[in-house]
Formats: structure tokens, sequence, C-alpha cells
């Protein structure tokens, strides 16, 4: 069942990725104290790194034990091991590495290094990783992440989930090969809509004016299958963090006045 989404609007992107860090932190601990874990699902792109970049320098980043957090990935560019392209490479280089993780509670998708045929085979392994994680209590075959992060693209694409392709139409598996995707490289691995909706909270980051049509469309009502961030929501939250550029088509009776 969606949940209506709920949109904050920061007046920069520097101060959007600082918030949404903060608030990040705040749902990892809380989870932690309730459960002894939290699992977060990443994003890439320029708002979910500069998000981890902003939660490296977070005052507040030592409440978080973070050998106790699970983290996952919404979608990779299935490349080598190590490719500066690959989300995974970009995560380490923003906050992962400053961190004391437990190593087997990162869960990156697989590399393009000859472990699988291809992309489909490593999404297939990937989704047996996730329902190996999935307890009785999450009642389906992937976790009930705490948080899952996605970046919406000028074209609404969430993850590696693009407006009309077959992949935003899965409703079967939770995790699939993408090939031919519209922008570099064509061939990706990605959580599909049912293993998003899986989340408690899913939030949406946009910023820059680039984004400004994409984030009207998928929150005036548009079908998931020509704008697939209107189809990501989560079980308990959907949250949209914006800056005012990404927010500027909006309805200015949609969202709170800016933080700020």
């Amino acid at each position: 069942m969606s949940t209506a989404p709920q949109i904050v609007v920061h007046r920069d992107k520097e101060l959007m990725a600082r918030a949404a860090a903060a608030r990040l932190i705040t749902k990892i601990v809380d989870a932690q104290a309730a459960r002894g874990t939290a699992s977060v699902v990443l994003t890439g792109g320029r708002n979910g790194n500069g998000l981890l970049a902003a939660l490296a320098d977070a005052p507040a980043r030592d409440a978080v034990d973070w050998s106790r957090l699970d983290l996952w990935w919404g979608d990779e560019r299935y490349l080598p091991d190590g490719d500066a392209e690959r989300n995974v490479t970009q995560a380490r280089e923003a906050l992962l590495d400053a961190v004391d993780l437990d190593p087997a509670r990162v869960h990156a998708m697989p590399a393009a290094d000859g472990r699988y045929d291809d992309a489909d085979a490593a999404a297939e392994a990937y989704a047996a990783e996730l329902a190996a994680a999935a307890r009785p209590e999450d009642h389906g075959p992937v976790p009930s992440f705490d948080v899952l992060l996605l970046g919406v693209g000028p074209d609404t694409h969430v993850a590696s989930l693009f407006p009309e392709l077959p992949g935003v139409r899965e409703t079967d598996r939770t995790v699939i090969g993408v090939h031919g995707a519209p922008k570099p490289p064509p061939t990706r691995i990605s959580l599909t809509l049912p293993a998003i909706r899986a989340a408690r909270e899913v939030w949406l980051l946009a910023a820059g004016e680039d984004k400004a049509n994409a984030v009207a469309l998928a929150l005036s009502g548009a079908g998931e299958i020509q704008a697939p961030a209107a189809g990501a929501y989560g079980r308990r939250r959907t949250l949209w963090l914006l800056d005012q550029p990404a927010a500027s088509q909006l309805p200015r009776d949609l969202y709170p006045p800016a933080s700020p």
C-alpha cells in the first residue's frame, strides 16, 4: 500500500545533504536501539554521494554503531570491481573507508569479474543474498530495510529502473539485470519496485534545476511506467528530500516553507 509522500525542501543542495545525513544518523541510531541492528540501502549519483560525504563530516556520525549496520545497494553499474564508476567504489571514497564497518555486512552488488556469466546471473545471486538475509517477520524475499535511499534522475528514473523499459514493469523478481540503459554504462543491476517497497522508509533525493520537471511529474500522479519515481514508496514513510531548484515546479501549497 502506498504511503502519502512527505516533502521537505531545503535552500540548497549542501544544506539538503547535511540535513539528510543528520536525519539518517537519527534513524540508524533509533533502529539500533530498538532492534540491535539497522539496514540501509545506498544510492549512487551526485546526491547519494553528497549525502555520504556529509555523513562522513557529521559531528554525530560516531553515535552510530557502524559494526551493527547492514549496507545494501539499490543498483550498480555492471563493471569490474574497483572501477571508479561503480557506486560502491564511490561510496567507499565518500564514507565507507572512514568508518568501522563489519565487512560481512557490506553487501555490494556483484562486479563484472567473471564470477557470473552476465548481469542477469549476478542479479540472481544478489536476490539470493537478500533472501538469505530476510527474516520471518519480514514476510517476503528481502529484508525490511530501515531506510532505502534513491536518487531521482532527470527522466524520473530511480535505481536503474528507467521509464518504459522492462525493469520498471517487473513484479516477480527482486533484482534484475538491466540491458540497454539510456545512460552509460548500458548494463546494470537493479532492485525492482517490489523490493524497494519492502523498505520501512524510502527517501528520494533530488537537487538541481535539471530535476525539477521529474520531481513535479512524479508527484503529480503520473504512473510508475512513465515515471518510475512515482512507484517508489515505503511501507511506513515516503520522504522526498529536495532543494529549492528541484522543487521549483511544484505547487507552493504542496510543501512546507524551506528550512533555514
